[in-house]
C-alpha cells in the first residue's frame, strides 16, 4: 500500500539512520555509554522492544489489509476477464453482426492481441444430483469458437478457454456454476435457453479463470459453453436473437494491458464507424483496476485510522519507558554532566540506545503484524460473504507486498525514533546538583522570555488560521487549529494565573471545543476524512487526562474519607494514589494510553448499538411495504411476467406488483469527487406507484414524499439518489444535496442529458440489483418517460416489486417464484431479510475492528505492567524503610494493586465517557446516521464486559510486579540501591 510514500519514508529514515551513524562516530562516550545500558539492563531492553513491536505491528497489519483487498479485487481481473481488455456489446440482429464484422479489423492493429466474438444469452439451469433438484437462475450461455478462444490474448498466455469443443448434446460449464448445480463431468444438466429447456451432457469442468470466467459485470460469473450454432439454433426456434459480444485484449498481460485502454477504446470506436451509437464499448478491467486500488486504499486507510490510537499508545508507552530510566538515571546523569558531558552528548546516548532497541524490534513487529493482517483477511472473508449479492462480493485472498512491509518498518522506526528524541530532549533538561542529590524536579514559576513570545506569536497565528477552517467547517483544521492555538497560549495564562488554573482552562476549553463542534459546525462530517476521528479522539483523549491530572485531588475528594482512616486498607490506599499523583506525567500518560483505547473500543460498541437498534426503521424505510425484489431476463419474460405473477400458483400470497423499467448508464458525481464516471443502474418507476418511500432530503418546493413521486412522474429533467452514490469506502458523508446535477449518459449512443437531483432517498436498497450483475453500480431512479426518452429501446422490464398478503412468508415465496419461473431466470430477493443480513455482517465488519484494536488495549495494559516493573526497582529503598517500620507485605502487594486499580478504573472511566458521549454527539450531527431512527441505546452490556475485561487484565499484569514488590526483604533493599 501507499507506493508513493516509500521514496519518502525510505529518505528521511535513511538520514536519521545517517544522523545517528555520525553520533555514534563521532561521539564515542555516548556510544559507550548507550552499549553498556543495553547489555546492562536486559528486561528493559525487553519492554522498549516490545513497544516498538506492537507499534510497527499494527503500521503493518494496516497496510497488509489494504494489500489484501488490493490484490482481492484485482483477482477479479484475472477470474472474470484475463486478457479481455474491452468488451464490446452490440443489438442482437443485424447490427450487432456489422459490429462484429467491422472489430475485426482491429486484429491488424499492433496494440491489440486478440479480438474473439461470442454469442450469449442469460439462460437458467437446473440438475437432479442424488436425485434431488439443484436449480441456478443465473446463467450466461455463450456460444464461441474454442480454437480462437485459445489463441486469444498474448502470445504464450492463459486465455483459460481451449481444447476441443463440445459435441451438440454436450456443454461445459465453468466452476461457478457446476458447484452450484453440484454436477461434475458426465452428468446431466437442463438450460433453459430463450424459456426452452433443453437437456446436455457436461463434458467438463473448467476453471474460472479468463475466458471461462468472463461476464456483463459481475463478480461471479456462472458461464455455460455451448457447441457452435447451438444457440443461434434455440433462439431461430423462440423467434430471437442472441447478443453479440466482442472481447479485445491489449498487447501485454493481464495488468499490463490497461495501458493502452484508452488508446485501443478510441480505435474502436473509429472502428464501428457509424454503428458507434448502437453498441456499447465497456473498459471493465481498467474499472476493476482502478476499483482495486480504490478499495485497498479504503479499508487499508480504515484500519490504519483505527490503529491510529494504538500506534499513539504505543509511541506514549516508548516515552513513559524513557521517562522512567531517565529518573532512575538521573544521579548518573548528573554526574557525567558535572564532569564535563555536554546536553548534546547526553541526547545522543540516550537515542542511540533507544534507535538500537527500535532496531531490534523491527523484523518481529513485522511478522506479527503479518499474521495480523492474515487474521483480519481470515475474518473479513467470511464478513464479506455476508454482503454478497448472488455470490458476487469480493473473494478475499490474502496477499502482502513488500512496499507495504518497507512501509510499514520504515514508519514504525520514524515513530520510536521521533518519540525517543523528543524523550532524551526532555529528560536531559535538569539541574545537575539537583540531579546529582536526587532531589524532584520542580517547574519553573514564570517561562521564559523566548518561550513566551514564540509560543504567543504561533497562538496568534494558529488562532488566525482557525477562522477560515472553521467558516468553511474544514474537518481537520475545525477540530487542531483552535486546539493548538490554545496550547500555545499556556505560556502567556501562566504569566497571568496560577498554573493550575491556567492549565485546567486550557485543558476544559480544549476538550469542551472537541465534543461540541459537531454542534457548532455539523458541516465537518459531510466530506469526512480518516484523520478527523483521530484528531478528534487523541484531543479529547488527552485534554481529559490532563484536566483530570492537573485535579485530582478534586477528582479523590469523594473518596477521602476513605483515605484517611486509620487502618491498614486506608494506608494501602493513601499509598496506592501517592505516587501517581507524585508523578503526573507518567501517570497521564498511562491514563492517555488506557482513555485512548476504551475510547475507540466504546465509540464502536455504540455505532454498532445504532445500527442494530434502526435496523427496523431501516427495513420499514427501504421496503415502503415491498417484501421481494425480482429480476428477470426481459428477452424472456417480456412484458408477460409481472402481469401474469398473481395468477400463477402462488397468486394468492402476492398482494400487488410494481414492473421497474431498467437500463445500464452511466452518471458523474454530483459530489465533484472525481471526474472519472459511476456505473448506474437506472431505474424508472411508474407512475404514482412507489409512493410510500420516503427521502431523507427534498427539493425546495416539494414538501412531502409523494411530492417528489409526482415531480419525477411529470418532469423528465428529475432522478433521485440514495446517500451511496460512488461511495467508495470508508467513513459516509453528505457530498450532494437536492437541487445539485448530474449527466447521465446511455453508453450504447453516447446521448447525455443533464438532471437535477429532486430528492436523496432515505434507503435506495429496493433499486440495487438483486443478481450481482455489477460490482459498484448506483441506482439513478427516475419516472418512466425520462428513461424511455434518453435509453429508448434498451429500458426494458428486468425488475419487479412485490407486495405480499398479510401471513404470507417472503423467503417462501421467493423460493417458490424462482421454481415457477426458472425459464424466466428469475431471481427473488426478500427484501427485509436481505437487509437485515447486511446489518449483521456490518455488525461484524465492527466487532473486527475492534478486536484489531484490541492490540492498543494490550499497549495500554503493557505500560501500565511496565510502569509498575519500574516503580518496584525505583521505590525498593521505600519498600525497604516501609517494612523495616512494620508494614506488613501484604499491605505493600495491596498498595501495588489498588494503584493499578486506580489508574486503570480512571481510564476506563473517561474512555467509557468520552466515547459515549462524542457517539451521541456524532449520532445527531454526522450524515452518516441519517434514516438511523431507532434512537441512540446505551450498550450497557457490552461495555461492562469491556470494562470488566480490561479492569482484570490490568490487575493480572499487575500481580508479579505487586508479588515482587511484597517479596523484598528490608535489610537488603536499605542497604542497597539494586
Amino acid at each position: 500500500m501507499y507506493p508513493n510514500l516509500l521514496a519518502p519514508l525510505l529518505v528521511v529514515l535513511g538520514l536519521a539512520l545517517a544522523a545517528l551513524a555520525v553520533v555514534a562516530v563521532r561521539q564515542p562516550v555516548s556510544r559507550r555509554l548507550a552499549s553498556r545500558q543495553l547489555a546492562r539492563r536486559p528486561t528493559e531492553a525487553v519492554l522498549v522492544i516490545g513497544g516498538s513491536v506492537l507499534g510497527t505491528a499494527i503500521i503493518v497489519g494496516a497496510l497488509v489489509v489494504g494489500d489484501t483487498l488490493n490484490f482481492s479485487v484485482r483477482q477479479d481481473a484475472y477470474r472474470s476477464l484475463g486478457p479481455v481488455d474491452e468488451r464490446v456489446v452490440a443489438p442482437p440482429g443485424p447490427a450487432g453482426r456489422a459490429v462484429a464484422e467491422r472489430l475485426g479489423a482491429l486484429a491488424r492493429n499492433p496494440d491489440v492481441d486478440g479480438v474473439l466474438t461470442a454469442r450469449v444469452t442469460q439462460a437458467s439451469a437446473v440438475s437432479r444430483p442424488g436425485g434431488r433438484p439443484a436449480a441456478e437462475p443465473r446463467v450466461l450461455a455463450w456460444q464461441m469458437d474454442f480454437t480462437d478462444a485459445s489463441r486469444f490474448g498474448a502470445r504464450h498466455g492463459d486465455p483459460g478457454l481451449g481444447g476441443r469443443p463440445p459435441l451438440q448434446d454436450q456443454v461445459v460449464l465453468n466452476e461457478p456454476l457446476a458447484r452450484s448445480l453440484r454436477v461434475s463431468a458426465g452428468d446431466t444438466v437442463t438450460l433453459y435457453l430463450f424459456g426452452t429447456p433443453r437437456t446436455f451432457r457436461v463434458d467438463r469442468v473448467v476453471p474460472e479463470q479468463g475466458l471461462a470466467g468472463v461476464g456483463l459485470g459481475g463478480r461471479m460469473n456462472r458461464d455455460a459453453f455451448l457447441a457452435p450454432g447451438t444457440l443461434e439454433a434455440a433462439a431461430r426456434a423462440a423467434g430471437a436473437e442472441p447478443r453479440s459480444v466482442t472481447f479485445v485484449s491489449n498487447r501485454g498481460g493481464v495488468e499490463g494491458g490497461d495501458a493502452l485502454t484508452a488508446k485501443v477504446g478510441a480505435d474502436i470506436r473509429r472502428a464501428l464507424g457509424p454503428f458507434a451509437g448502437q453498441a456499447a464499448v465497456e473498459t471493465p478491467k481498467h474499472t476493476v483496476l482502478r476499483e482495486a486500488d480504490q478499495a485497498g486504499d479504503s479499508l487499508g486507510a480504515l484500519f490504519l485510522m483505527i490503529g491510529s490510537f494504538s500506534i499513539i499508545a504505543g509511541a506514549l508507552l516508548l516515552v513513559n519507558i524513557f521517562v522512567m530510566l531517565g529518573e532512575e538515571r538521573k544521579p548518573q546523569m548528573g554526574m557525567v554532566r558535572a564532569v564535563g558531558m555536554k546536553r548534546a552528548h547526553l541526547v545522543g546516548s540516550f537515542t542511540l540506545e533507544g534507535t538500537s532497541y527500535a532496531l531490534l524490534s523491527v523484523l518481529p513487529g513485522v511478522a506479527i503484524g503479518v499474521g495480523v493482517g492474515w487474521a483480519v483477511a481470515v475474518v473479513a472473508a467470511e464478513i464479506f460473504r455476508g454482503w454478497s449479492v448472488g455470490g458476487s462480493s469480493i473473494r478475499i485472498a490474502f496477499d502482502v507486498t513488500p512496499t507495504s512491509v518497507l512501509n510499514g518498518a520504515a514508519m514504525g522506526l520514524l515513530i520510536a525514533f521521533a518519540a525517543i528524541l523528543a524523550t532524551s530532549v526532555r529528560i536531559s533538561r535538569f539541574n545537575i546538583i539537583a540531579a546529582i542529590r536526587d532531589l524532584p524536579t520542580t517547574p519553573a514559576e514564570r517561562p521564559r522570555r523566548l518561550l513566551l513570545v514564540v509560543s504567543t506569536a504561533l497562538a496568534a497565528l494558529c488562532a488566525l488560521a482557525a477562522v477560515p477552517a472553521v467558516a468553511r467547517s474544514q474537518p481537520d483544521g475545525t477540530y487542531l487549529m483552535p486546539a493548538l492555538a490554545l496550547a500555545f497560549a499556556a505560556p502567556l495564562l501562566m504569566r497571568l494565573l496560577p498554573r493550575q488554573t491556567a492549565t485546567t482552562l486550557i485543558a476544559g476549553a480544549v476538550l469542551a471545543w472537541t465534543l461540541l463542534a459537531p454542534v457548532v459546525r455539523p458541516g465537518i462530517f459531510d466530506a469526512p476524512s480518516m484523520s478527523v476521528y483521530v484528531i478528534q479522539g487523541a484531543l479529547a483523549a488527552f485534554s481529559a487526562v490532563v484536566l483530570v491530572s492537573t485535579n485530582q485531588q478534586t477528582v479523590l475528594r469523594p473518596v477521602r474519607r476513605f483515605l484517611d482512616r486509620p487502618s491498614e486498607a486506608g494506608l494501602a490506599a493513601r499509598l496506592a494514589i501517592a505516587y501517581p499523583l507524585a508523578k503526573r506525567f507518567r501517570t497521564g500518560a498511562t491514563l492517555v494510553m488506557y482513555t485512548l483505547i476504551v475510547f475507540v473500543l466504546v465509540l464502536l460498541t455504540e455505532i454498532s448499538g445504532i445500527l442494530n437498534a434502526g435496523v427496523d426503521g431501516v427495513v420499514a424505510d427501504a421496503t415502503a411495504g415491498y417484501s421481494l425484489r425480482l429480476d428477470y431476463n426481459p428477452q424472456t419474460a417480456r412484458d408477460r411476467l409481472p402481469a401474469g405473477l398473481r395468477d400463477g400458483s402462488h397468486g394468492a400470497d402476492i398482494a400487488a406488483v410494481t414492473p421497474l423499467l431498467n437500463a445500464t448508464g452511466r452518471a458523474d458525481d454530483p459530489g465533484r469527487r472525481t471526474a472519472q464516471p459511476f456505473d448506474a443502474a437506472v431505474v424508472g418507476v411508474p407512475d404514482g406507484a412507489v409512493t410510500g418511500i420516503t427521502f431523507r432530503e427534498r427539493l425546495a418546493g416539494l414538501d412531502d414524499d409523494p411530492a417528489v413521486w409526482r415531480a419525477l412522474a411529470d418532469d423528465p429533467r428529475y432522478v433521485v439518489i440514495d446517500g451511496f452514490f460512488g461511495s467508495t469506502g470508508g467513513p459516509a458523508g453528505d457530498y450532494y444535496d437536492p437541487g445539485d446535477t448530474l449527466t447521465l449518459t446511455d453508453p450504447r449512443t453516447g446521448r447525455s442529458e443533464r438532471k437535477t437531483i429532486a430528492g436523496v432517498l432515505s434507503n435506495g436498497m429496493v433499486f440495487y440489483p438483486g443478481t450481482g450483475s455489477s460490482s459498484t453500480v448506483y441506482p439513478v431512479v427516475t419516472g418512466e418517460r425520462s428513461i424511455r426518452e434518453l435509453f429508448g429501446a434498451q429500458a426494458q422490464n428486468a425488475s419487479a416489486l412485490v407486495r405480499t398478503r398479510p401471513g404470507a412468508s417472503p423467503d417462501v415465496l421467493a423460493s417458490g417464484l424462482q421454481g415457477e419461473h426458472l425459464s424466466a431466470s428469475l431471481v427473488a430477493t426478500p427484501i427485509a431479510s436481505d437487509i437485515r443480513r447486511q446489518f449483521d455482517s456490518s455488525t461484524a465488519f465492527f466487532r473486527l475492528m475492534q478486536g484489531f484494536l484490541a492490540l492498543g488495549l494490550l499497549v495500554g495494559i503493557t505500560g501500565l505492567g511496565v510502569v509498575m516493573v519500574r516503580a518496584v526497582r525505583e521505590r525498593r529503598r521505600t519498600i525497604g524503610i516501609l517494612r523495616a517500620l512494620g508494614f506488613r507485605a501484604r499491605t505493600v502487594q495491596r498498595s501495588f494493586l489498588w494503584e493499578s486499580a486506580f489508574i486503570t478504573v480512571e481510564g476506563i472511566a473517561l474512555g467509557t465517557l468520552l466515547g459515549v458521549l462524542t457517539t451521541w454527539l456524532m449520532y445527531g450531527n454526522s450524515a452518516a446516521f441519517e434514516g438511523l431512527t431507532g434512537g441512540f441505546p446505551i450498550e450497557w452490556t457490552s461495555i461492562a464486559t469491556l470494562a470488566a475485561a480490561t479492569f482484570a487484565a490490568s490487575l493480572l499484569a499487575t500481580f508479579g510486579p505487586a508479588r515482587r514488590a511484597a517479596a523484598i526483604r528490608p535489610a537488603l533493599a536499605v542497604r542497597t540501591t539494586d
